[in-house]
């Protein structure tokens, strides 16, 4: 029903309008009392077999949203519903931000996928904090992130705040250095300033009580040498994983006429690429790591092609806004018929 009447109609809008609208239309839904039974029923899958226990965290199932479609944790609990195993809210900054000017997000639908430069735009991450404390039992990722006026010589201190602000409320936490729309952020995947951010991070992190896992979400347009990098960096720094990958500034390949819009790539011309740079990581590290999969999964086949690459988990964006909630449950349908 989602892709033959729901989206061709969705789709007929400005799609940031369109996710505010969904947003504004969900919680309106779920608050009808027999609703989020009845989404459980059409779309989860509990079954002890889809049971993933990864950097020390035991996950329902394998099969998570991906960082970006709440940012601001407004929505977890209902999203919950549609079966995923977890959620990653963010990315957060100390501040809050607008982000970009707009328009800031584009369907390319000739190649299932969408651009977007966003820019990090959050209402900041106390007010995230806040929303999380009325989490009931939803796995949670936090996404951290600087801000946009702060130079990269400041960076860890940015990263800092997020850590002690969302430490009590969120599972594990994503290092976000990849993200192709704050200008220059990329630049602290380089190994002497991502190093010492990670080692920063660690050190508050083994102050705490409890440590809570942190991983490191890359670009899928790093070179095998600055991958090779990332491998040495998260076993010397001993951070949880990593999650490959983010969006891609690679233009390859498209048909849409919005391709030439700036900004990160994400979508079905991202899997390749994904899968290679996952697969990179498993095999050079030796599986020291867990690595979390996302970028272009759009059917059961992409996932488990990301799985057999070496990942534990895997993460949707682009495919859940084209293919609807249905695609997680076919997802875990298929982990559980292929083994």
């Amino acid at each position: 029903m989602y892709k033959l009447l729901i989206r061709p109609i969705l789709f007929l809008f400005d799609p940031e309008k369109v996710h505010y609208f969904s947003f504004t239309f969900l919680r309106i839904l779920f608050k009808i009392p027999f609703v989020s039974k009845l989404m459980n029923k059409l779309y989860s899958i509990e079954n002890s077999q889809l049971e993933r226990e990864v950097f020390g965290l035991k996950f329902p199932n394998p099969v998570g949203l991906a960082a970006g479609f709440d940012k601001d944790a407004k929505m977890y609990n209902e999203l919950s519903n549609f079966g995923f195993g977890f959620i990653e809210i963010g990315t957060v900054t100390p501040i809050g931000q607008e982000g970009n000017p707009k328009k800031r997000l584009f369907r390319l639908k000739e190649d299932s996928a969408i651009i977007n430069r966003m820019g990090f735009n959050n209402d900041g991450v106390k007010e995230a904090a806040i929303r999380l404390k009325g989490n009931k039992k939803v796995i949670i990722g936090g996404n951290i992130g600087k801000n946009k006026i702060t130079p990269n010589e400041e960076a860890i201190s940015d990263y800092l705040v997020c850590f002690k602000e969302l430490y009590k409320v969120v599972d594990y936490f994503v290092v976000n250095v990849s993200s192709p729309n704050t200008p220059n952020l990329r630049e602290l995947q380089d190994k002497k300033p991502l190093t010492d951010l990670l080692n920063a991070l660690q050190n508050e992190n083994n102050g705490t009580l409890k440590p809570k896992p942190i991983l490191l979400k890359i670009a899928p347009d790093l070179s095998n040498e600055q991958l090779l990098d990332i491998v040495d960096i998260v076993i010397d720094t001993k951070i949880a994983g990593v999650i490959a990958t983010n969006t891609t500034l690679s233009r390859d390949g498209l048909l849409s006429k919005n391709k030439t819009e700036a900004g990160g790539l994400s979508g079905k011309p991202l899997a390749k690429r994904s899968t290679e740079v996952i697969r990179f990581l498993s095999e050079k590290s030796n599986k020291a790591f867990p690595i979390i999969g996302v970028g272009g999964i759009h059917s059961p086949g992409d996932a488990i092609e990301k799985l057999d690459a070496g990942a534990s988990l895997i993460q949707l964006y682009t495919g859940f806004i084209y293919e609807g909630p249905s695609l997680i449950r076919d997802i875990n349908r298929k982990i559980l018929n292929t083994k």
